[in-house]
């Protein structure tokens, strides 16, 4: 939990550091895109620090194209 704290005060640092000097030059999209990585790769260094399990999205891209790709080489055959 520690860690986790670490991390989040990592990240805190980060927007302290950079998030003003964008805001000031009225780069308001690249502020955004910034707060919404900086926000994935919190979530996921977290996750990862906890050991929690997390879905691997080749699982994911499988399960969307495993009936196309059934279909597909059925009517091959």
């Amino acid at each position: 939990m520690l860690l986790a704290a670490c991390m989040i005060m990592a990240a805190a640092m980060i927007v302290w550091i950079d998030a003003p000097s964008l805001w000031r030059r009225g780069l308001k999209k690249e502020l955004g895109v910034f707060s919404v990585l900086l926000l994935f790769a919190t979530v996921l260094s977290i996750t990862q620090i906890m050991h929690l399990k997390l879905p691997n999205p080749s699982d994911w891209m499988i399960r969307v194209y495993k009936p196309l790709s059934d279909v597909l080489f059925h009517s091959l055959e």
